[in-house]
């Protein structure tokens, strides 16, 4: 998972203004069930635009499992509505992850 997650953190890294240097990133919690990580996905892409992850050929399409699609989307809608923590709650199945790509890949 936190391999996955780091992925996710480079393809979202041009695209995010962190605020006061802080990175923090909202995921699925990895024991989320299929349909509330589809119905998390489903959610956030009504909101926001999650066309880099559309097809094979986008830019954030891999890895290409559900958590990530899920965490993808579910990160661009808590970045894109402010980095609150009510915008990583998802029913429950959110996480705010804090620290540098480099934590989440396992060398910080």
């Amino acid at each position: 998972m936190f391999k996955d997650i780091y992925k996710l953190s480079i393809c979202l890294r041009g695209n995010v203004n962190f605020v006061n240097g802080q990175k923090n990133w909202c995921v699925a919690n990895p024991s989320t069930a299929d349909n509330a990580l589809l119905d998390n996905l489903h959610f956030a892409c009504s909101i926001v635009d999650c066309s880099i992850m559309l097809g094979k050929k986008g830019l954030c399409f891999y890895p290409d499992n559900l958590i990530s699609h899920a965490s993808l989307a579910m990160n661009l809608y808590y970045q894109t509505k402010g980095r609150n923590s009510w915008n990583c709650h998802f029913n429950g199945t959110g996480l705010i992850v804090m620290g540098s790509a480099s934590m989440l890949e396992g060398k910080g």
